[in-house]
């Protein structure tokens, strides 16, 4: 194989996972494009059940992402801005959809509801960290106490529903 042709093989994801899962975060990404400048951000992301993505959206013209299954389930919530679930899409290798597409300045949010699950995004870039997202104001931060509670809750959410799920909790 030539060497400007990547191959990406079952044992890299197997990799991938197995690293996802001795995370805290249980999720672990492999970027794909060379550089962070890169005008497209193409990545695999290996995420455990239990990982919390806070809910967040992608505040500028070109801030869609592309979000498919290659190993695994997961779902894809997207919230008003208020954190209600106005969106719930399940993602499934093998059978089932396959791929969603987030537009620009949705509030969204993802949950793992199998082991082993991989997911590949696409998005434009470049990748900025101070500006590539906006965290929801009424979900907790990442590593904050309430979060695998709202993690655990987001594999069950529908739409309808809020995402503080009511004063009771989860």
């Amino acid at each position: 194989m030539s060497a400007d042709f990547r191959l990406y093989t079952a044992q890299t994801l197997a990799d991938l996972t197995g690293e996802a899962r001795l995370s805290p975060r249980l999720r672990k990404n492999l970027n794909v494009h060379a550089v962070l400048e890169d005008g497209i951000q193409r990545l695999f992301n290996a995420m455990e059940p239990g990982t919390y993505v806070r809910p967040h959206r992608h505040a500028r013209p070109s801030g869609w992402e592309l979000m498919m299954v290659v190993r695994g389930a997961f779902c894809v919530l997207r919230f008003d801005a208020a954190g209600w679930v106005i969106d719930r899409v399940e993602l499934r290798a093998g059978d089932g959809d396959c791929a969603v597409e987030i537009p620009a300045y949705a509030w969204h949010s993802v949950a793992s509801l199998a082991s082993g699950t991989v997911m590949f995004e696409v998005k434009p870039g470049p990748y900025s960290p101070l500006e590539d997202k906006h965290f929801a104001a009424w979900a907790p931060p990442e590593g904050d106490a309430a979060a695998p509670a709202w993690a655990h809750r987001f594999a069950a959410a529908q739409p309808g529903e809020r995402a503080d799920f009511g004063a009771s909790g989860v």
